[in-house]
């Protein structure tokens, strides 16, 4: 299925699309060439918007929790990449330890930890999970909705206290699915005889959006030398602001300016494009944080400072109560897709340097400059099968499946790449590698 694409197919993404599928070989050459020199996340999502003059990554996500959202004629290719992916951490690996989110209950999550079992067992892997929630003291079985088990167990430290597992499990690889927001727990620290992947500043505890789209700057500018085109077709304008304080009313007038700021930026480049009808439009997140939680969507600085007490609450708290002092500003890019009327954008999944699959987020109850990630959204798996038939050249632009398809894939990656360099450039312990 190719969504609708509610704008008309010409102008600037038209041009972009035609410009990617020109330049395809030049493009596949240039990763190759970048993953010689940088390591790629372990596994990637990438939430894309899909203006009809822009294609835009606007979060990366290296804990994706969605993979019982990837249609199933994916998983051949998934098991394959996974593969890879562990052969270049623990060639010889015979055990996997997962371990998931600690709010283990939610059915929808629990499903992602079933799929992600699946792949890695049929890459020929003995896969168990272990808990870093402290109730968990025995084995726990947690019900899934088809009637099936999961158990998770509870972490032990070696004897030497140099490695992690389970009291009679030692795994060579432990996969984080649990984004370390509540901090980075000491059973996971100096560990350095097992692959830890990701590797914990991945973790929300120290990763900030703002060093990402830092990193993404640079991809885009290279890129867009590659193949011609304004870096901004592929990257939102963004900028940070640290020292808010929501609760308190600290730091909203440099919030205000900023945004302001940005703002101005943003109808330049409209008018540059000629684009008369567009209104243009801030998100305002946390610099740290997932789960579409403290986000808000600002068309004007005022609004900044006519902040009611709900939306202060709402913005000063993320997930397991983390307090919001840093918060980013990006360029609003409106979703411009829809399924049936209702507004989507596509989320595409990678493990190591491949594109496994994606799905479109669908929200009924959201306009085209709202956040998509919020209670009431729907998953329709991407139709990437279509991948393998090879892009069309000859299609006009926007049409066809797997040129649409293509595109996305190029896109997530250049956000897969920016998340590599940003690893690098955070790791405390560099020389560890």
């Amino acid at each position: 299925m190719v969504p609708h694409l509610a704008t008309a197919l010409n102008g600037p993404l038209l041009d972009l699309e035609k410009k990617i599928l020109e330049a395809t070989p030049a493009i596949e050459r240039w990763f190759r060439l970048e993953w010689q020199e940088h390591t790629p996340p372990f596994y990637c999502s990438v939430d894309l918007r899909n203006a009809g003059y822009k294609l835009a990554p606007v979060d990366t996500n290296l804990f994706p929790g969605g993979f019982n959202n990837l249609s199933t004629e994916m998983l051949p290719l998934t098991v394959q990449a996974a593969m890879a992916a562990i052969d270049k951490y623990c060639p010889d690996a015979r055990n996997l330890l997962l371990i998931p989110e600690s709010h283990t209950r939610n059915p929808f999550y629990l499903q992602n930890v079933q799929r992600l079992m699946q792949i890695f067992r049929q890459t020929g892997l003995h896969v168990r999970l272990g808990s870093l929630s402290p109730e968990v003291t025995q084995p726990t079985p947690l019900a899934l909705p088809d009637g099936n088990m999961l158990v998770v167990e509870p972490l032990v430290r070696s004897p030497n206290g140099r490695r992690v597992g389970l009291a009679d499990f030692d795994p060579c690889t432990i996969l984080l699915n649990n984004d370390l927001s509540a901090g980075i727990p000491s059973i996971l620290e100096n560990i350095h005889e097992q692959s830890l992947l990701p590797p914990v500043h991945a973790g929300w505890a120290i990763r900030r959006k703002s060093n990402h789209f830092k990193a993404f700057d640079e991809v885009a500018k290279k890129f867009g030398k590659l193949i011609d085109i304004d870096p901004w077709m592929v990257n939102p304008l963004h900028s940070k602001v640290g020292e808010v304080n929501f609760q308190e009313d600290i730091g909203m007038e440099a919030l205000a300016d900023s945004v302001s700021a940005l703002l101005s930026k943003i109808k330049k480049k409209y008018k540059e494009y000629g684009m008369k009808d567009q209104k243009p439009f801030v998100i305002v997140k946390p610099d740290a944080g997932t789960y579409g939680m403290g986000i808000m969507t600002i068309k004007d600085a005022s609004e900044i400072k006519d902040l009611n007490r709900k939306q202060r609450n709402k913005m000063s708290v993320i997930k397991d109560g983390v307090t919001v002092t840093d918060v980013l500003i990006q360029e609003g890019v409106p979703t411009f897709e829809s399924i049936n009327d209702a507004v989507a954008e596509p989320v595409v999944y990678m493990i190591d340097r491949y594109v496994v699959g994606g799905f479109y987020r669908v929200h009924a109850e959201r306009g085209i400059d709202q956040n998509l990630n919020a209670p009431g959204s729907q998953f329709v798996p991407l139709a990437f099968s279509q991948q393998h038939a090879v892009p069309d050249l000859k299609a006009k632009p926007g049409t066809a499946a797997p040129n649409r398809f293509y595109v996305y894939g190029v896109v997530a990656r250049l956000a897969l790449l920016a998340a590599s360099l940003e690893m690098e450039r955070t790791d405390p312990d560099p020389e560890i590698y």
